[in-house]
């Protein structure tokens, strides 16, 4: 862990990222690409100094409260926000100034902010996501090693559901010749069923692959499946989109379900509520 000076927490589109890199060790990660510019050792988290004073600074000087969220880059709830908290600073003030809220995480301590994430769903709309892409508990642990499993994930959604926060699940990567598979998939859609989850954003079935997380990606198959980096190669040579050849398939056993379930499953509608900012009205007094 390092810290690093910046200006803005939010981002013109108000995401929030308050770190840079990531502990929890997913083989797929995009976020290891050279584009992003991570310009030091990944598991050596930078931390945005001062980021909850920057945050307070930026929300004051919005003139109307619209929804924040926080990006994809790097998980909220990486190992060290036990110690710093900062994620739960920010809630605290999103929630004060009466700010919505989407955020996204694969780790289930998120439960320890679930009293903000309540009183910011009393307000306006808070909406917890959670990325799923593997059922199998002992495959999960070889993908994302260092991280809830999705088991673990299934249970945060649950008590989401049981607190009325809504949620959306997003179904993204699935690893072609590793998870890509009917089973896999309706063991997910399982989970979002019993879950009642409000929407899953689903990109196709497949990864995205380039420089810098590619290479990664290959050193942990061939730790973790041998062999399979060449099939990769062979399949999809230096292809930024891989997808899995059961694509077509899979795609119509998805949105079947999403359509039987009333689940949200187009990509445009589920961002535009996820970005939709929605006051509750207080009943007016009749005394």
């Amino acid at each position: 862990m390092h810290y690093a000076d910046y200006k803005t927490i939010l981002s013109p589109k108000n995401g929030m990222n308050l770190y840079r890199g990531c502990s929890h060790g997913c083989i797929y990660c995009d976020s290891r690409s050279l584009c992003y510019q991570i310009n030091h050792i990944f598991e050596d988290i930078e931390v945005k100094r001062n980021a909850p004073l920057i945050l307070e600074e930026q929300l004051r000087r919005k003139r109307n409260p619209c929804m924040i969220s926080t990006g994809a880059m790097t998980d909220p709830y990486v190992h060290i926000e036990e110690e710093l908290q900062f994620t739960r600073q920010c809630l605290a003030l999103i929630e004060r100034y009466g700010f919505g809220l989407a955020i996204l995480t694969k780790s289930s301590r998120i439960l320890r902010d679930l009293d903000l994430l309540k009183a910011i769903n009393e307000k306006t709309k808070c909406v917890v996501q959670m990325t799923l892409t593997t059922y199998d508990e002992n495959l999960c642990r070889k993908l994302e090693p260092n991280v809830s499993t999705t088991l673990e994930r299934f249970h945060v959604l649950e008590v989401m559901r049981d607190n009325g926060i809504p949620t959306v699940v997003w179904l993204d990567p699935v690893l072609p010749f590793i998870n890509d598979t009917e089973e896999n998939l309706l063991g997910l859609m399982d989970y979002c069923i019993r879950a009642k989850v409000h929407g899953i954003i689903c990109f196709g079935f497949g990864l995205t692959l380039r420089e810098g997380n590619r290479e990664y990606f290959y050193k942990q198959l061939d730790r973790l499946f041998p062999g399979m980096k060449q099939r990769y190669i062979s399949a999809f040579g230096n292809s930024y989109v891989c997808n899995s050849k059961n694509n077509r398939h899979l795609m119509t056993v998805f949105t079947e379900l999403c359509e039987k379930h009333n689940i949200l499953w187009k990509t445009d509608d589920v961002f535009e509520y996820l970005q939709t900012f929605e006051p509750k009205n207080q009943q007016l007094s009749l005394f």
